[in-house]
């Protein structure tokens, strides 16, 4: 029973730091990398498309980003979106593909990807303190429903807590590698 519970918060755990991790992967750097565009949803035929599902991202140059739809129809809805994004790029399209330029950051815009990176990992955070809340929950009904006695609840919250702790620090060493490669000249 105690086990099932905390297994199973694991596993929620584990996949809330992936998911932050591939957020973190949204956030540009000073090279071009198709993780950055391909989270945007594209208004396709009225329905909100991945990117990704439309077209070919390459990367032809360390600072540019090609894009080549599967439907040449598809090229104004993903121009729009791209500039309906936070990319802050001006997409050039030549009727075939599009191409991404990427300036070269300034200082401020990498302290604010910096920040937009923090808020990314506390969102992983929450969502580790709230998976940690809800096994808690479920462990307390269980001593509640006399299945599990005091003791047993007493030691599976501090093997919850070792745990949503190992999680968290997984988090701030991602956030931390991604600072670093932000603030990176």
């Amino acid at each position: 029973m105690i086990e099932d519970i905390l297994l199973e918060a694991m596993d929620k755990m584990d996949k809330a730091v992936e998911h932050t991790q591939t957020q973190f992967g949204t956030v540009r750097t000073g090279r071009a990398s198709p993780a950055l565009v391909e989270r945007l949803n594209v208004d396709y035929y009225g329905a909100p498309v991945p990117l990704q599902q439309l077209a070919s991202i390459s990367v032809p140059e360390a600072r540019q980003l090609l894009i080549k739809p599967h439907d040449r129809g598809a090229l104004d809805a993903i121009e729009k979106a791209i500039r309906e994004s936070d990319l802050g790029v001006n997409p050039n399209n030549d009727g075939i593909a599009i191409r991404l330029s990427l300036p070269q950051l300034t200082e401020e815009r990498r302290k604010e990807y910096v920040k937009v990176a923090k808020n990314m990992a506390e969102d992983g955070r929450i969502a580790l303190r709230n998976t940690r809340r809800d096994a808690r929950k479920a462990l307390e009904g269980l001593e509640k429903d006399s299945e599990i006695s005091a003791d047993d609840l007493e030691r599976a919250e501090k093997e919850l807590d070792k745990v949503t702790s190992g999680h968290v620090e997984h988090i701030d060493q991602a956030l931390n590698r991604k600072e670093q490669e932000l603030l990176e000249v």
